[in-house]
């Protein structure tokens, strides 16, 4: 169900991947490939789905520990190889990204995935316009779950981090990170997450695709 909020954001930051674009093919070949070197056993794409929300700082050492740095070179390497020429994007994104662009909306991105994969992703797929701040891992002093990156991505805009800007997500990380920036959180699209870990942290407001969100804003 979508909740109604009493005001239009102020700001709307929104995560990357599987919210924006569809990078779920891309991330699980660099991450399979990565786990066998390491001798580790392959997860399945659903594992991938269901297990990636962390950047690589928070999650690889858990994964590989003391050898995490040299595993996440190796994938940073193997993505890196493969992720242009399959940037796509999410059905509704791109003309979301323009109206709200169009109605003067402050725009920005809070993602997990590396700064500079993140902007040079933006960038290749035309979206860095719509964006005033591209904030990814390594770009603040924490990554998600922590509020750092939305500080940044909020820097010089006059805007605090309240209520009034609203986080957009697929992930219980994402609805956990809103909560803890005091931000509202907003679920788009199928969620990459179990219900357990999402009624840990439930969206102030859900919607099913990029239209749906749009029509929302455009009727408050």
């Amino acid at each position: 169900m979508t909740t109604k909020p009493g005001a239009k954001p102020r700001a709307i930051i929104f995560d990357w991947d599987n919210t924006l674009v569809d990078t779920w093919e891309t991330i699980h070949e660099a991450l399979v490939g990565t786990l066998e070197r390491m001798g580790h056993q392959a997860w399945t794409l659903a594992e991938t789905k269901s297990r990636v929300a962390r950047s690589l700082r928070h999650s690889f050492p858990e994964l590989f520990g003391p050898r995490w740095e040299e595993a996440r070179q190796i994938y940073l390497d193997s993505y890196a190889a493969i992720h242009l020429e399959r940037l796509t994007a999410l059905p509704g994104a791109a003309a979301m990204l323009t109206t709200l662009h169009g109605a003067g909306y402050y725009l920005a991105v809070v993602s997990n995935k590396t700064g500079a994969s993140l902007r040079k992703e933006a960038e290749h797929i035309g979206w860095d316009r719509y964006f005033r701040r591209l904030v990814g891992a390594g770009d603040a002093r924490a990554d998600k779950p922590d509020p750092a990156g939305f500080d940044v991505a909020l820097a010089g805009s006059g805007i605090a981090p309240d209520r009034g800007v609203w986080y957009v997500g697929d992930t219980a990380l994402d609805m956990q990170s809103a909560h803890q920036a005091g931000l509202t959180g907003v679920l788009l699209g199928e969620p990459h997450s179990n219900l357990v870990d999402l009624a840990k942290f439930p969206p102030d407001m859900r919607f099913p695709d990029c239209d749906a969100f749009v029509r929302h804003l455009g009727a408050m």
